[in-house]
């Protein structure tokens, strides 16, 4: 979706005596920041499991942005094999997470453990700019933004076995029955997510949707390349080294249930991969 307005060449007045310049459709919001539709029309049109939302950019998410996308930030248009060394620098092991709203609680988690690299995924513009800015205010070196869809990153851009983990915290529940088909965590997302993870990876999923993690956990349950970490093949309490995020914190006082699940890549003789 893109983030224009719409708009015409001719200047608007802003107020009396004075004119404020209106953005034209085909202009980028951040010249030098994410593009609207990275993957344009490359690749085939997919159910998406993530709705696009518009919101309001403040000054210090725009700032960062245009300051920090040319160094932090990565478009994915599915057009090459990312050289996870390359981007962050380092040979550290890369963290994939999908989904990150704000970016709190992942600025929080790259300053606690700054020898693993995070590669954020999200496709809401003020969380991108605030989560660069958090990692620019904290100095924290270790973040690197992906703007798009995690799909076509997963499949299009990731080498085999390059992940030492997946995060995927609070993904959109879609709680309509005819929606269901729209949610991430499916037989053919976890075979995608799979053959990307190196054998000992930790794939990490958190839910308030308590019909979503039953599905979760039935469909990690099922899959031949991960095992659950719960020796009672159940859900995991909160692991300290994911944060309480301020969104959590008030479903809890709702009295929400929070569910999360940590299985563990293994490697089998007969190793699943995607087609």
């Amino acid at each position: 979706m893109s983030d224009s307005v719409n708009s015409s060449e001719t200047p608007r007045p802003a107020s009396e005596g004075s004119f404020r310049r209106v953005r034209p459709k085909s202009e980028p919001r951040f010249p030098d920041g994410p593009k609207a539709d990275p993957a344009g029309s490359h690749f085939e049109r997919r159910i998406r499991s993530f709705q696009p939302r518009r919101s309001r950019v403040t000054a210090g998410q725009a700032d960062a942005l245009q300051r920090l996308w040319p160094k932090w930030g990565l478009d994915i248009d599915g057009r090459g094999v990312i050289d996870l060394a390359e981007l962050f620098g380092n040979d550290n092991p890369v963290v994939l997470e999908i989904g990150f709203g704000m970016g709190e609680a992942t600025a929080r988690m790259a300053a606690a453990d700054p020898a693993t690299n995070i590669l954020a995924v999200d496709v809401h513009t003020p969380g991108q700019g605030n989560l660069l800015n958090l990692a620019d205010q904290q100095g924290t070196a270790n973040v690197r933004v992906g703007n798009g869809d995690a799909i076509i990153l997963l499949r299009e851009m990731l080498a085999p076995d390059s992940l030492a983990g997946l995060r995927v915290y609070f993904p959109d529940p879609w709680p309509k029955k005819r929606h269901h088909k729209r949610r991430l965590i499916q037989p053919e997302f976890v075979t995608l997510a799979a053959a990307r993870l190196r054998p000992g990876a930790l794939l990490h999923c958190a839910t308030d949707w308590e019909p979503y993690a039953e599905q979760m956990l039935e469909v990690l349950t099922a899959h031949p390349g991960f095992e659950n970490t719960r020796p009672d093949g159940g859900f995991a309490p909160r692991p300290e080294f994911r944060p309480l995020t301020r969104f959590e914190g008030q479903g809890l006082d709702k009295g929400h249930v929070v569910n999360d699940l940590l299985f563990r890549r293994v490697q089998h003789d007969a190793r699943q991969r995607e087609d």
